[in-house]
């Protein structure tokens, strides 16, 4: 590739660009609303279940080895 032709190569790859996102199917405001609340609750759901096995396996070798 001869370097007189990037700048024309970056043009039609940004029009490509602009084509493709005018064909993608944006979600609508509800639906990242509802799917953001959904990714924290589980967020919170996995987070409170991970320290409550870190809570019990400490609390186990707690009573075991010391």
């Amino acid at each position: 590739m001869k370097i007189g032709q990037l700048p024309n190569k970056g043009i039609n790859f940004l029009k490509e660009v602009r084509v493709e996102l005018k064909r993608v199917t944006w979600l609508t405001r509800k639906d990242i609303i509802k799917y953001t609340i959904f990714v924290i609750g589980l967020s919170l759901v996995v987070a409170a279940f991970l320290g409550g096995l870190d809570f019990f396996f400490n609390w186990l070798l707690n009573v075991f080895v010391i």
